[in-house]
C-alpha cells in the first residue's frame, strides 16, 4: 500500500541520518558501524509495520486484548492511561519528544507528558470516529518515517546499554553477535524488528521469575553457526521461556504462535 506522508518526507529525514550509524560505548569508545540506505530503512519499518498490523492504517490505533495499554503507530509504541503503568517500558511519550525534537507538530491537546485518553479497551474502541482518535491517527500516518527513523535510534542507543548491564562473561559474546548481525541487511532488520518488538532487555520490569525477553537475553542465547538461524533459534527459546514463566492469567501462549511467526521473517 502507499504511504500517506504529508508534512514529514521520508527521504528528507532518513538521507541525512542513516548512511552509517557509529555505534560509540565503554570507556574506550569502541564503534560499531551499522551501514543502512534509506531505501533500506524505508523497507525495515514497512516489514515492522506488516508485522505489527499488516500494513493496514488501522493497525495505527490498536489496543489487543489481554493488555492495559494502546499501541500506537507503525512498531505499536506502548501508552498506558493514567493510573494503569504496567512491567512493559511506555514508548509513545518517548516517540512523542523525538518527534517534536524532530519538526512534528502535534495535535493541541497530545504531549509527551500525556496519558492516554482511553481508559480501556473497550473506551479506546468506542470512540473510533472521534475528533481526538482521527487526530491521533493523521499523526500517526505523517510522521512515519520519523517512527522508523525512532525504530532505528532505539537500536543504536540498545548496545551500549545491554553491554553495560551483561555479565563480565557475557559481554564479549553479546558485542559479538550483534556485529555478525550488523553485517547484513538480513541481520540489522532482525536486530531493529525484535529490540522494538520485544525490547532492548535491561528494562528491569520486563522480567518473568527472573528472566527477560529482550535483545539482551537472545544475543546471550545464540550458540553458533549462521547468525541468522541462531537469532531466530534464540529468540525462540527465550520467548518459549517467557511464556513458561508468565503469570497463568496473562495466557501469553495465545499469542507464542504469532511470535515465532514474526521471527521467522529475518531468515528471508
Amino acid at each position: 500500500m502507499a504511504w500517506r506522508i504529508n508534512r514529514l518526507s521520508l527521504f528528507s529525514f532518513l538521507l541525512l541520518w542513516i548512511p552509517v550509524l557509529a555505534l560509540a560505548y565503554g570507556k574506550e569508545k569502541k564503534r560499531v558501524e551499522l551501514f543502512l540506505t534509506a531505501s533500506q530503512a524505508e523497507l525495515i519499518g514497512k516489514k515492522i509495520w506488516e508485522n505489527e498490523s499488516g500494513g493496514k492504517v488501522s493497525g495505527l490505533l490498536a489496543w489487543n486484548v489481554g493488555e492495559d495499554f494502546a499501541s500506537l503507530g507503525i512498531c505499536h509504541f506502548i501508552w498506558y492511561p493514567a493510573g494503569k503503568k504496567g512491567p512493559f517500558e511506555e514508548s509513545f511519550p518517548r516517540f512523542l519528544e523525538f518527534a517534536l525534537e524532530n519538526g512534528a507538530k502535534l495535535p493541541r491537546w497530545l504531549t509527551p507528558q500525556s496519558n492516554c485518553p482511553w481508559s480501556t479497551r473497550t473506551v479506546f474502541y468506542a470512540a473510533e470516529g472521534g475528533r481526538q482518535m482521527e487526530e491521533l491517527k493523521l499523526f500517526l500516518l505523517d510522521t512515519i518515517p520519523l517512527q522508523i527513523q525512532f525504530a532505528i535510534l532505539k537500536l543504536k542507543n540498545a548496545l551500549p546499554k545491554m553491554l553495560a548491564l551483561s555479565p563480565a562473561n557475557e559481554k564479549k559474546k553479546v558485542e559479538e553477535n550483534f556485529i555478525l548481525l550488523s553485517q547484513s541487511p538480513r541481520g540489522v532488520y532482525a536486530l531493529v524488528d525484535y529490540v522494538n518488538f520485544k525490547g532492548d532487555g535491561t528494562w528491569p520490569t520486563e522480567r518473568y521469575k527472573g528472566k527477560g525477553w529482550g535483545l539482551l537475553q537472545v544475543l546471550e542465547e545464540m550458540d553458533g553457526g549462521d547468525p541468522i538461524d541462531a537469532f531466530c533459534q534464540a529468540a525462540e527459546n527465550v520467548l518459549k521461556r517467557r511464556v513458561k514463566n508468565a503469570p497463568p492469567s496473562r495466557h501469553e501462549e495465545r499469542w507464542l504462535a504469532g511470535w515465532i511467526n514474526r521471527i521467522e521473517t529475518y531468515r528471508h
